[in-house]
């Protein structure tokens, strides 16, 4: 009997060993993919029911890494095998990283595990493409279908869509999954056909047509549950290729006009070891990165367009944020009345946010915008203050030309404000 007990523990802990080391190299290979975010989940909770987990309207708190990046949920990869070899890919076919592959049973265990541990709020599964595209979406799909119906799991699931899957099992997909995400990973096609030249070319249009077409099937069922409530969102790899940041902002301005895309993520070319020379062998800078976020910020929230913000070729400027070169552009519309300019108008001011607009509107119906307003609502001073007319103060700076004044207000290396 002792040695049947022996037995049984070591065979559990050589199949958690081999899990862990599964989850070791799994988690690693994730970490390339960014379009993560939990934001816009429907309010959903397990109190007075079955199950467990929950989520709400406002999405899921997280927890953010020292880094900023969020380890709320768990996030990995079903397998980094991969039928293909595209060049900018950590998980290529010719690459020599360790490869390992989850049963989709484990992933549900590790899901629940993680969940009662309280360590994460949710989950977040991709996968490399395995036998064929519909294969591995029906792997995805079996994760999440487990979980919704033997577990009755009520957290929240964000699955990355294969491009070229049948729409049926996108529209099972997004049945279950709280978010779906499809990666164009390169913002033109010319850079997929060069650096993944025998993976079947998806064009953005074809990879957010799959989609509706998904979404489409999914809203004939009767009474189907609302097809990835939490919207869908893509991801771009900046500086794989020589695509310039306005072609970059044109592609993700067509996506949120035409597809209704929640998010478009940007991911920095991390170098891989051994990589052909088709790839960069340096990384771009990351505050290039941290410019297309700002830029996508200003299109999504203040109704700038891509235009304005690269009126012409060429990349986002390192050394300030793109709300102030768009100010220092546009000379002729500044300094502003605080006590006079549309809202609209007022937003667009370095150092104010559309929040801040919003109450100097509220506050002068009721008297005259002075500057210690500014200072009580927080405002970007430094910035603003060019740029600004208010009851008791103009700008002594406001003749000084725009590139003086970018010198003056340009942002230090270490800094990383929103505006």
């Amino acid at each position: 009997m002792r040695n049947r007990d022996t037995v049984y523990k070591n065979s559990i802990t050589v199949t958690m060993m081999q899990l862990i080391d599964k989850l070791s190299v799994l988690a690693d290979a994730a970490k390339y993919d960014v379009s993560c975010a939990s934001s816009g989940a429907p309010k959903r909770s397990s109190k007075g029911k079955s199950g467990l987990g929950a989520t709400n309207g406002m999405g899921i708190c997280h927890s953010f890494t020292p880094d900023g990046r969020c380890v709320a949920l768990l996030k990995i990869l079903l397998t980094n095998f991969c039928l293909y070899d595209c060049q900018y890919c950590v998980n290529r076919r010719s690459s020599d990283v360790p490869r390992a592959r989850f049963t989709p049973e484990e992933v549900v265990s590790l899901t629940l595990d993680f969940y009662r541990r309280n360590c994460i709020s949710g989950l977040f599964l991709s996968s490399g493409i395995i036998r064929s595209a519909d294969y591995t979406m029906e792997q995805l799909v079996r994760v999440a279908r487990l979980l919704r119906e033997e577990h009755e799991f009520r957290g929240y699931i964000h699955l990355k869509t294969i491009p070229d899957a049948d729409p049926l099992l996108i529209a099972e997909a997004g049945r279950y999954a709280d978010r779906l995400s499809v990666n164009i990973e390169l913002p033109t096609e010319t850079s997929l056909i060069r650096l993944a030249p025998e993976k079947q070319v998806v064009t953005i249009k074809q990879a957010m047509h799959t989609i509706h077409q998904g979404e489409t099937e999914a809203s004939a069922e009767r009474r189907a549950p609302r097809f990835a409530p939490a919207g869908q969102s893509t991801q771009m790899i900046v500086g794989a290729d020589n695509t310039d940041d306005s072609t970059i902002l044109h592609t993700a301005q067509s996506l949120y006009g035409s597809y209704r895309l929640r998010r478009v993520y940007y991911s920095a070319f991390s170098p891989i070891p051994h990589s052909p020379n088709t790839v960069p062998f340096a990384a771009p800078p990351l505050m290039r990165e941290h410019r297309l976020y700002q830029a996508d910020f200003l299109m999504r929230g203040y109704g700038f367009k891509a235009d304005e913000l690269l009126s012409g070729p060429g990349n986002l400027a390192l050394d300030i944020d793109p709300k102030l070169a768009w100010a220092l552009a546009h000379r002729d519309q500044f300094p502003v009345d605080l006590n006079r300019a549309e809202p609209t108008m007022i937003a667009r001011i370095p150092g104010i946010g559309m929040l801040s607009a919003k109450r100097l509107v509220d506050l002068r119906r009721q008297k005259r915008i002075r500057f210690e307003d500014l200072t009580r609502l927080r405002c970007s001073l430094e910035k603003a203050k060019p740029f600004v007319i208010t009851q008791d103060y103009r700008p002594s700076l406001a003749g000084q030309e725009s590139a003086m004044l970018r010198q003056h207000l340009r942002d230090t290396p270490a800094q990383l404000a929103l505006w």
